[in-house]
């Protein structure tokens, strides 16, 4: 049986990125992934992911939102391969709402190149949407999107290169640690190792029973439709977009492809008991919400769905990452709770794992995401 540094479980976003850091900063890796790699049973998958500054959720993410960016770069650089494309994000949303004041927060606080797009300009800057006239709507033009199984891919690929070993399709039954160790058990066989790292997703819950997270996860629909006029083409200048309406906060990109305009509803939700036991069929009713969306606020979208996804959040509840070390086990790090929106920060939680794991603490600002804060 052989030791290693550090085991990591779980290898989608979160788990990947931190094999590659750990692996980047010398250590003997071990990876661990219940499926394969850039697989579609969890929450890293469904071709894009969207990256901004825009950050309504809580202005301490644009500083990792920065980081992220640099990190994303030394990916792209280091593969030879274009991860990341800069569109620019529309957003729409009342002055009421969370969205607006939320992103016009995070500017003032941050000093942002966010634009507020006057009533007049619509037409012209955004030719296939029609925001309803009580609306604010900003730009931001540095946002796009990530090639979300690409990313999972390239991180895997560099830490494979850096000496990484993966181990794939084998489920981790139970883990255990004592001081300066810790063991994984999986379903085909049995893993030492000095430090241990926990990136389950949707499953962290049960490789974390004994702490009593407060997860709930979600399963979440995503829909690809057929552009029936060019102005929703990513080659043809669309960005992406995100717009909360009274029914809802709906968010898409544009047809990068010949899959589609992808579109989802953020907002509605529903619970996931067992995230082995996805409901993986989409149902009249988790298309409805969005054809609604789509007729008002898109509506030179073609009606043809070409492609559609189903996949999970895990959330916490105030809808904040988890990053923090075991509370027994300081040599076990775990991320978790990334609520829908957590994948474009997946370089810097990597690094921000990896810092828990080799020095014990990190100099990234994340103390307003560790297990112990008020908000859990």
């Amino acid at each position: 049986m052989r030791t290693y540094d550090t085991i990591v479980i779980g290898l989608g976003g979160m788990g990947s990125a931190a094999l590659y850091h750990l692996a980047r900063r010398g250590q003997r890796i071990l990876g661990v992934e219940q499926f394969g790699i850039a697989h579609d049973r969890g929450s890293s998958h469904g071709e894009t992911r969207l990256i901004r500054r825009a950050y309504f959720e809580h202005p301490d993410y644009v500083p990792l939102v920065d980081r992220a960016y640099q990190l994303w770069a030394e990916l792209e650089a280091a593969t030879s391969r274009t991860l990341l494309h800069s569109c620019g994000l529309m957003f729409a949303g009342r002055l009421d709402g969370a969205v607006v004041p939320g992103v016009q927060r995070a500017a003032e606080e941050h000093n942002l190149a966010i634009e507020t797009v006057p009533r007049r300009d619509w037409p012209e800057r955004f030719p296939g949407f029609a925001p309803d006239d009580d609306m604010q709507v900003l730009f931001e033009p540095d946002a796009g999107f990530l090639e979300v199984e690409n990313c999972v891919a390239a991180h895997i690929e560099q830490a494979r290169g850096l000496g990484a070993e993966v181990i794939t399709a084998e489920r981790v039954k139970s883990w255990s640690a004592e001081t300066g160790s810790a063991t994984v058990e999986t379903d085909a066989d049995r893993y030492t190792a000095g430090n241990l790292v926990l990136c389950g997703g949707p499953w962290t819950s049960q490789l974390l029973s004994e702490l009593g997270l407060p997860l709930v996860v979600h399963r979440k629909t995503v829909f690809w439709f057929a552009p029936a006029d060019s102005v929703y083409r990513f080659d043809q200048g669309c960005c992406v977009f995100g717009l909360e309406t009274v029914d809802g906060f709906f968010y898409g990109f544009p047809a990068i492809n010949a899959t589609g305009v992808k579109v989802g509803e953020h907002s509605g939700r529903q619970i996931v008991p067992d995230p082995d036991d996805l409901d993986r069929e989409v149902h009249p009713a988790d298309e409805r919400p969005v054809r609604q969306f789509l007729q008002k606020y898109l509506p030179k979208l073609g009606a043809e769905v070409r492609k559609t996804s189903v996949c999970m959040y895990t959330m916490t509840p105030d809808e904040h990452f988890i990053i923090d070390r075991h509370p027994d086990y300081p040599h076990v790090a775990y991320a978790c709770g990334f609520s829908g929106h957590g994948f474009k920060f997946a370089p810097v939680v990597g690094s921000v794992l990896a810092d828990l794991i080799i020095d014990g603490r990190t100099p990234e600002p994340v103390a307003f995401l560790s297990a112990s804060r008020p908000g859990l």
